[in-house]
């Protein structure tokens, strides 16, 4: 008797895994544009895009059991993109390829103004490029930055008044 107890007892929670990995991998293919979107801002090239998005969700999935409100799941995942986007930029500037020079170099001519955008961008600091990068790049509402960021809205509303004063300036 114990042992069909206990056989019922480890059916219902991998039914429960299995429902709990579904909902988890439903919420993040609805996600999935946005997150690429807001990667690719940052990273510049699709499969860095693709990677840092796969990461994320890798991360994510490690970490479901920290995310106490379901109902901030959305931005959550934007912040942990954000994050697997910042280890990458990180990464790439201890090593720099002569291959990835020449490709710049070529982008250069092609775009001036994208480039010096680009440059202003990495000039400014980080706090203002992910507010205006989050609010001019992805429309979000400062309300929702501030969510993904985990600060006050007064404080989002600063920073992109200071990153757009910092753009104007490199600019």
């Amino acid at each position: 008797m114990e042992k069909t107890a206990e056989k019922m007892k480890h059916a219902e929670m991998e039914r429960s895994t299995d429902t709990e990995e579904e909902l988890f991998f439903k919420r993040i293919s609805e996600q999935q544009r946005k997150l690429y979107a807001i990667a690719f801002s940052y990273l510049r090239r699709e499969a860095d895009a693709l990677e840092a998005v796969q990461e994320a969700s890798c991360r994510a999935w490690i970490k479901r059991k920290k995310l106490k409100n379901p109902e901030m799941f959305s931005s959550w995942m934007v912040r942990i993109v954000i994050n697997c986007c910042m280890d990458e930029l990180r990464r790439r500037k201890r090593s720099f390829p002569t291959a990835e020079l020449e490709e710049r170099h070529a982008e250069e001519m092609r775009s001036n103004d994208r480039i010096d955008l680009e440059r202003a961008f990495a000039r400014m600091k980080p706090k203002y490029r992910h507010t205006v990068m989050l609010k001019y790049y992805h429309g979000m509402t400062s309300a929702e930055i501030a969510k993904v960021l985990r600060k006050p809205e007064g404080t989002i509303k600063t920073w992109l008044r200071e990153g757009l004063k910092q753009l104007k300036a490199f600019l």
